[in-house]
């Protein structure tokens, strides 16, 4: 068995993928620093398609209010701070503005788009399948938020044999204390690795 050692190894276009986490318009504009997130992932996207590597985009839905059960809702009277269930309203029904990525990253013909309702991008997605039939071992990760979902999507990546390696500054967060405890802790345990959008970029030019 040949262990990939390096990072260029890692990001062979015929080993990984690059995922684009929940950078949609209601997720990006309550996010502070955005902007340069936002700029950052372009970098990186425009690199990742000009390497052969596959780019895929998750997107964060709400359920219709009818379908919000108890878990939903008391998640929903979390985000929305309030004690009344009545109160709470779906930010992220399909078809809204708030769930559309961003213009400055808009996925073209050959991206993969796809929904989610949980915090891992891989949790009743069809990401899993699709890395799979495709042969792919690793995913890179950037989007937002840090410490909300790209850590899960990390976690469950490694828990199903994918090596998970996190674009750290092309991370945005909500809360910059738990981000740094993410990472912190992403790099103690070692199966994430931990990078940065240079050292990507870098990795990643002339492996086609």
């Amino acid at each position: 068995m040949t262990i990939p050692t390096t990072l260029a190894d890692w990001l062979s276009p015929n080993r990984t993928a690059l995922l684009v986490y929940d950078m949609q318009i209601g997720i990006a504009r309550q996010v502070k620093g955005s902007d340069e997130t936002v700029r950052r992932i372009a970098t990186i996207v425009a690199a990742a398609r000009s390497a052969g590597i596959r780019v895929a985009f998750c997107r964060h839905l709400s359920l219709p209010k009818p379908w919000m059960g108890l878990f939903a809702t008391r998640m929903a009277m979390a985000w929305q701070r309030t004690d009344d269930p009545e109160k709470v309203h779906p930010w992220f029904l399909r078809g809204s503005e708030a769930v559309e990525i961003v213009p400055e990253l808009r996925p073209q013909e050959q991206d993969f788009v796809f929904d989610k309702l949980g915090m891992s991008a891989f949790e009743g997605t069809p990401l899993q399948l699709a890395m799979r039939d495709a042969g792919l071992s690793s995913l890179a990760i950037c989007g937002i938020a840090t410490e909300i979902g790209i850590e899960p999507t990390c976690r469950h990546a490694a828990d199903l044999g994918i090596v998970p390696i996190v674009i750290e500054d092309a991370c945005g967060h909500g809360d910059e204390v738990a981000a740094n405890r993410t990472f912190d802790a992403l790099r103690f345990l070692g199966d994430t690795i931990v990078t940065t959008s240079s050292e990507f970029v870098g990795a990643i030019s002339g492996t086609r």
